[in-house]
């Protein structure tokens, strides 16, 4: 069985039979049927499907965001804001797919040569908790634009999320099995990789599991996209707007309890405005609510499941047990459910366990440093390369210093997000390949050329 926990609460929501090899090959058959007719269908036939997307997520929005919060324990304003964001993203790609995989004509010897995007097939989604809609359909609704079918394996404590998906797609007039949704254990998932229906992966999760996805579908010879891990670093140097960065600092850790793979966690700060940003982020951390995710105000919620409010601990302990200074939080809370006090730590080194390992939760590690150089070196002294924050009033240092940094993608000033209008992903151990934008459109399609020769 799959259950459904209230982490709130810790109550037993609902309980799913987890399906068996009859239905997965179902499920497969329906998607593999769906996609041959999709595939043949114009853009713009596509295209009237995100556009229906958009109107049912609206229409559910309630719903949706209520469904959210109760599997995963993001307060509800957050997950509000994730359903609207699903929406225009749904918006942006059915303005924008016809553009995007319309013909490139390239000038050769030919008398006509082209680069044409065409759709791979079906596409195997491994999708995670955080952000149980926007992780799914930021992937899934340019997929499905190209061309390709997608099947959906969702985390197993967001079940009734994944169920509404399928309802979304239902609602909306998709063809029936061109979004499956499959409620599996873990376990099952290889086969469903190497099983020839699939045409490629998109996984979005750990560093640790992602390898594993990789070499699987590697060893299948099928694409992957994977957007993993991350412990992104947000740089203050001496000539920035401290109060405006530290203003910021505190919604770029703490947003979705912390709880994102692109959430700052390393705040690397010149030694000149060390103090001064210390005081101002943990006076606006000790202010957060923390409290039911349901309730209007609430900042912080449980995180989404025990053991990893039990590992974030850890983390802590074994961070100031190292010579960490504990400025805020640092400790389990009483009340029932999975509730961390949101945590500031201070004069963190470069090799304590908050700064070598991504924090999963409510957890921020200031790392003080001498100047620009070092802060650039810091940033980088990381397995991962997810997203990075810039602060400076110095905007031609700051272009140049943005081309030093690991990540794939600088924020100047601002709080890293994804944005449907730009390309989304990382590298080293943070994964490869993209979605969003017009590159993660064109990443589950075949580039292929078409070369015509001169008449005889």
């Amino acid at each position: 069985m799959i259950h459904s926990v209230n982490p709130a609460t810790g109550e037993t929501l609902a309980s799913f039979h987890v399906h068996d090899s009859q239905a997965i090959d179902k499920t497969l058959a329906a998607a593999v049927a769906a996609q041959q007719s999709w595939r043949n269908q114009s853009v713009a036939q596509r295209t009237e499907l995100l556009t229906s997307l958009a109107r049912v997520l609206r229409e559910r929005k309630t719903e949706f965001a209520k469904i959210i919060t109760l599997e995963m324990g993001k307060p509800l304003a957050e997950a509000t804001g994730e359903i609207e964001k699903c929406a225009v993203t749904c918006d942006y790609y059915a303005s924008h797919a016809a553009a995007f995989l319309t013909d490139d004509v390239v000038a050769s010897n030919a008398s006509d040569s082209r680069i044409v995007y065409d759709p791979l097939g079906v596409v195997l989604a491994i999708m995670p908790w955080n952000y149980p809609f926007w992780q799914v359909l930021r992937g899934s609704v340019p997929a499905m634009a190209a061309g390709n079918a997608v099947v959906l394996k969702h985390a197993g404590n967001v079940p009734q999320c994944a169920q509404a998906l399928g309802s979304l797609f239902e609602e909306a007039g998709a063809p029936p099995g061109l979004f499956g949704v499959l409620l599996v254990e873990s376990s099952a998932v290889r086969a469903i990789i190497e099983d020839p229906r699939i045409a490629a992966v998109t996984f979005t999760g750990s560093t640790p599991v992602g390898r594993a996805i990789a070499s699987q579908a590697g060893n299948a010879l099928k694409k992957q996209v994977l957007e993993l891990g991350g412990s992104d670093p947000f740089i203050v140097l001496a000539d920035a707007d401290v109060q405006a960065a530290a203003k910021a600092a505190v919604k770029a850790r703490f947003q979705n309890t912390g709880q994102s793979c692109i959430s700052a966690k390393r705040f690397i700060v010149e030694h000149a405005v060390a103090d001064e940003f210390a005081d101002a982020m943990c006076g606006l951390t000790a202010q957060l609510v923390v409290g039911d995710p349901m309730a209007c105000g609430t900042d912080i919620g449980p995180m989404a499941r025990k053991n990893l409010r039990d590992e974030l601990h850890a983390q802590v302990l074994a961070t100031v047990k190292q010579g960490a200074t504990l400025r805020v939080g640092g400790h389990v809370l009483p009340q029932t459910g999975h509730y961390y006090a949101p945590t500031v730590l201070d004069h963190v080194g470069v090799d304590m366990v908050a700064a070598r390992e991504e924090t999963f939760g409510p957890v921020a590690a200031i790392i003080r440093v001498r100047d620009a150089t070092e802060a650039i070196a810091v940033a980088n002294s990381t397995e991962f390369g997810l997203g990075a924050a810039l602060w400076t009033s110095d905007m031609t240092r700051a272009q140049r210093l943005s081309r030093q940094i690991e990540a794939g993608a600088v924020f100047i000033n601002g709080v890293v997000a994804s944005d449907a209008r730009l390309p989304f992903g990382g590298l080293k151990q943070s994964g490869y390949g993209r979605e969003l934008g017009v590159h993660g459109l064109r990443e589950f399609t075949n580039i292929k050329t078409v070369w015509t020769g001169p008449a005889v």
